[in-house]
């Protein structure tokens, strides 16, 4: 049964620009809720965008410098309309003739040849994936395992492979690499089930910087800490100090207190809401 689509929202994917952005915000350490609010969609959208990489972003990416360009693929076809031999086309762009037969060939034939269809379809065959080391290398994949079913972290199991076999760089891995090897599905060299060891838990690679420090959250703007208050206010003595606090109940209700340290009178206020302005006049009041 197919889900009926919100009504004024039309599925769209991503750009390569786009994909681009959410790559670079991922990790600067944004929220997967934040990234798709930029782009108009769920975070569980942005999230299929990571999930395939474990959250580590892909190798950029090139060209190699012997295939045919999409500018030499579009000449091809206006020759093709124009009704010149492959021998011509190739004299023109340079080539050799076989490059250009095999070309045109495999997409098609003249009378299907379509530059574009032709660049997608050979960007998609020149396709790589490069093999992790770990997968490579099956005694240091034993090894890495086993220290993760103890419970240690990749920067742990770097250090001691590091320490246990410093002559022998095939027995070595940086925790990146192990990272790499746990996120990266399929073809890491490492099973999945392998991150329930390690301390996060996490399905995807987070950034480094996505933490709530520094961010704001869950902060006072300009708190003063309760460590620098004079040392008078301890002994109580003083009168004119007052403690005031916030106190949440069931169905949203909310009390604001003000207690006087010195003779423990105590001032109860019921306030509307938790917003700041709300309790700050109560409290002025």
């Amino acid at each position: 049964m197919r889900r009926k689509m919100r009504k004024g929202r039309a599925p769209r994917g991503y750009s390569t620009a786009e994909l681009a952005e959410v790559w670079d915000r991922w990790g600067r350490g944004e929220s997967l809720k934040s990234i798709g609010r930029l782009f108009g969609k769920e975070g569980g959208s942005v999230y299929g965008q990571l999930a395939p990489y474990g959250g580590i972003r892909p190798r950029p990416r090139c060209r190699s410098p012997l295939a045919l360009t999409l500018a030499e693929r579009e000449e091809i076809s206006r020759s093709i309309a124009a009704g010149q031999s492959m021998r011509s086309i190739a004299r023109a762009l340079s080539r050799a003739a076989s490059t250009v037969s095999r070309e045109i060939r495999r997409n098609g034939g003249g009378d299907r040849y379509r530059a574009t269809e032709a660049e997608e379809r050979a960007w998609g065959r020149a396709r790589r994936p490069r093999r992790c080391r770990l997968s490579c290398s099956p005694k240091l994949q034993q090894l890495v395992e086993d220290q993760l079913r103890l419970d240690w972290s990749p920067e742990q199991i770097a250090g001691w492979l590091k320490r246990t076999y410093p002559e022998d760089e095939s027995r070595q891995a940086s925790h990146e690499t192990i990272y790499r090897g746990l996120y990266v599905q399929p073809g890491g060299g490492l099973r999945k089930g392998l991150t329930r060891h390690l301390l996060s838990r996490r399905s995807i690679r987070c950034s480094r910087h996505a933490t709530r420090k520094g961010h704001g959250k869950g902060q006072i703007a300009g708190m003063i800490s309760v460590r620098q208050r004079p040392a008078s206010i301890e002994d109580r003595v003083v009168p004119g100090h007052w403690e005031g606090d916030l106190v949440m109940g069931c169905e949203g209700s909310c009390f604001v207190t003000l207690v006087a340290r010195s003779s423990r009178y105590l001032v109860l206020v019921k306030v509307s809401s938790k917003k700041t302005e709300t309790v700050v006049s109560a409290l002025i009041e």
